[in-house]
């Protein structure tokens, strides 16, 4: 099945060698989105900010991929400290409806620039 990368100025741009999303036939596999502003580069302040601000980076990428938040069939959460992670999971769950896609959630060491909270997920059309 051939790859389309998938890329919008609505979100940062990578910071590496990745694409922000792959779409491969259906499925849209999205690379992890920290809470950098895509029009100044800059990470955002603070947990509930960075959070927010990936859940507006990731609905970006799927946008791009002509898929939404409905479409989501696994995501995947990573976080600097899982103390966060009630406040982590309500600002999620507010960008999902039910129901709600697969999920895991675990603490890591470090993180790209300093991010608090990580999200990466993989969608279906249709």
């Amino acid at each position: 099945m051939k790859k389309q990368p998938i890329q919008t100025n609505e979100a940062p741009s990578a910071i590496g060698p990745y694409s922000q999303a792959v779409k491969t036939g259906d499925i849209v596999y999205t690379s992890g989105q920290i809470g950098l502003d895509p029009s100044s580069g800059e990470m955002v302040d603070g947990l509930e900010s960075q959070a927010h601000q990936v859940m507006k980076n990731v609905k970006a990428v799927l946008a791009a991929a002509d898929c939404d938040m409905n479409d989501v069939i696994k995501s995947m959460i990573f976080m600097q400290n899982m103390e966060d992670f009630v406040t982590v999971n309500e600002i999620y769950a507010s960008y999902f409806e039910e129901p709600y896609p697969a999920r895991s959630a675990v603490e890591v060491a470090k993180m790209p620039k300093g991010a608090l909270v990580e999200v990466e997920v993989i969608a279906k059309k249709g």
